[in-house]
């Protein structure tokens, strides 16, 4: 019987072999670092707010402590939105009449509460207690970034599992001293995994990785 393919046809379909297995790995490649990235975490994008909101002036600028307006982040697994009263208290005496402000006068007269975006949104099926972190002595800034910094909040962590996973087997990276906690912007000590060991033991700070305590 005679040949149907030429000798060349060998080379060929390796050669297809390689460029297809070599395609598909840029595929999988391609969608792996996608999946990681600032695009389809948010990490990283500022949202458009009804207010525009500067944590870098209310913190860094004014001084006001993050617990005033977040007031039941040591006690509760939410950080909690403060009610619009909570904004007049200082607005119904300065800025008055500031036009960026008119959504906050607003709320106030009718009694509707101001929309906000959730920036650091965490999926559903995620579990995440403030109390158990800032009361361990993980600080804001640490999931947060460096928010005196920020005069728009932005996402600053990809907030995936491998991160939170990261934490969680390597407290020592992040402790702090209680009393620094609610630092607006906070940077490490040289010395950080010694002072981290140290408030580990101190603290009894032992994270849990198992699935439960994160899916619940």
């Amino acid at each position: 019987m005679a040949q149907l393919f030429p000798k060349q046809a060998n080379g060929l379909s390796k050669a297809s072999i390689a460029a297809g297995a070599a395609v598909g790995g840029s595929v999988l490649l391609a969608l792996f670092l996608l999946a990681r990235s600032g695009y389809a975490t948010g990490e990283g994008t500022p949202y458009d707010q009804k207010v525009p909101f500067s944590h870098n002036h209310h913190t860094t600028g004014v001084g006001i402590d993050c617990r005033y307006c977040h007031t039941s982040v040591e006690t509760s697994a939410t950080a909690s939105i403060p009610p619009t009263q909570t904004c007049m208290n200082c607005h119904s005496q300065i800025w008055t009449n500031a036009p960026m402000l008119e959504p906050v006068r607003e709320s106030y007269r009718t009694g509707k509460s101001l929309e906000w975006r959730k920036v650091n949104d965490l999926p559903d099926f995620a579990y995440f207690n403030h109390s158990a972190h800032v009361n361990k002595g993980v600080g804001c800034t640490t999931c947060h970034g460096q928010v005196g910094e920020m005069p728009l909040v932005y996402q600053a962590q990809s907030l995936q599992m491998q991160w939170c996973l990261n934490c969680h087997n390597n407290p020592e990276q992040f402790l702090r001293l209680k009393s620094e906690v609610y630092e607006p912007v906070w940077n490490p000590p040289a010395n950080q995994l010694e002072v981290g060991a140290k408030l580990r033991a101190e603290y009894k700070a032992n994270p849990r990785v198992s699935c439960s305590t994160c899916h619940r």
